[in-house]
């Protein structure tokens, strides 16, 4: 049976419409999902969602706490914000409310998510002896509000749905921190790469070590899936990727697979046309395709032995209730029986009229085969 998630979009600030407010400027988009995990009676499809981009309830939370970095800081507010949408839905995943980011301060580099801007990395590692200054992430000692409110989060949904946690890849951390913060032309991390390779890839090792680590302290903790976030991965050249992604994302997974065999790892890398004959390589067990691939071409450029994730449209959200099914069941149709989480293939996107977001999940676990 295929496993049906929409998508699992971590606020405006994050997943929902990939920029901060929603402007595709550069946050990791899409969604996370169980994986191949089974929910629900047999043969019928199964949803989960995120937190939808314009919810009242949540825009009133941040009326009362601006900061982003509160806001997914703090045990409560995150138990809060992560279990907003399964309340009014009901969907079949609880995703941690989070940033890709939030590990920084404990690798020794400080950051900020400033409203209307995004991340600013106050001191950009753009020399060797930066580089040198990065620790290994221990998050037990940095973020332990992120394992309780991972374990708080499994007591709350008993069950009833699966609890998912993300991190980022380290090609896509490394840009924020070379570049700064959110980058239009990379020039930045590509002059390290291509000038320094040296440097770049003593940083990328940091980051590799310890979102391995990351992703461990999350299933410990009750995640039942962990996506990787590696947008800007698609920012390089096949050949690149094969240098300065391809083989840290292997690592990482393998890694994982070693402590945490049934743990199913999903990446997603937005706008990976280019690439995707590669994404398996990695290891994952479900590789989640943006919009703009053709469902029936992204799972023949696959392969069968992978799962794979996606990919409505978000603006598809806009339309009318009849285009909507049309179009899950055209996604469905071309992804098959079996293997498939049926997601979008990025956030909601601001503004989307929850009306259609709950249609979507009433057309998914309507389908049976």
């Amino acid at each position: 049976m295929a496993t049906a998630c929409l998508p699992l979009s971590l606020q405006p600030a994050y997943l929902s419409g990939r920029g901060y407010g929603g402007d595709g400027g550069g946050r990791d988009g899409g969604g996370a999902a169980a994986g191949e995990r089974d929910q629900g009676e047999e043969g019928r499809e199964t949803a989960g969602l995120a937190h939808e981009a314009g919810r009242e309830s949540y825009q009133l939370l941040c009326e009362r706490h601006p900061s982003f970095r509160e806001r997914s800081e703090n045990v409560d507010l995150v138990v809060e914000i992560s279990l907003q949408p399964w309340k009014v839905f009901k969907p079949d995943g609880v995703i941690l409310f989070s940033d890709i980011l939030t590990p920084l301060p404990g690798m020794n580099i400080p950051f900020d998510i400033v409203k209307g801007k995004g991340p600013v990395i106050f001191d950009p590692l753009r020399t060797a002896a930066a580089v040198n200054e990065v620790r290994e992430f221990v998050p037990e000692e940095w973020v332990p509000y992120v394992g309780q409110a991972l374990n708080i989060l499994r007591e709350e949904v008993n069950n009833e749905a699966a609890v998912l946690g993300f991190v980022g890849a380290p090609f896509t951390l490394a840009s924020y921190c070379v570049e700064g913060g959110s980058s239009k032309n990379f020039s930045k991390i590509k002059k390290m790469a291509f000038s320094e390779p040296e440097i770049l890839h003593n940083l990328l090792q940091k980051f590799t070590t310890s979102m391995a680590n990351y992703i461990k302290y999350q299933a410990d903790n009750g995640a039942q899936a962990v996506q990787i976030f590696d947008s800007w991965a698609t920012e390089l050249s096949p050949v690149d990727f094969e240098e300065f992604s391809l083989p840290y994302l292997k690592q990482i997974v393998d890694s994982v697979k070693e402590t945490h065999p049934e743990l199913p790892l999903i990446l997603y890398a937005s706008g990976s046309g280019g690439l995707l004959e590669r994404l398996p390589l990695t290891g994952v067990d479900v590789v989640s395709l943006d919009w703009t691939v053709d469902m029936a071409e992204g799972r023949k450029r696959l392969g069968s032995n992978i799962a794979v994730q996606g990919n409505v449209d978000p603006g598809v959200l806009f339309g009318s209730k009849e285009f909507i099914s049309k179009r899950i069941f055209d996604t469905v149709q071309k992804a098959g029986n079996s293997g498939h989480v049926l997601n979008l293939g990025h956030g909601i996107k601001v503004g989307t009229p929850e009306e259609n977001v709950a249609h979507f999940f009433e057309v998914a676990k309507g389908i049976r085969y």
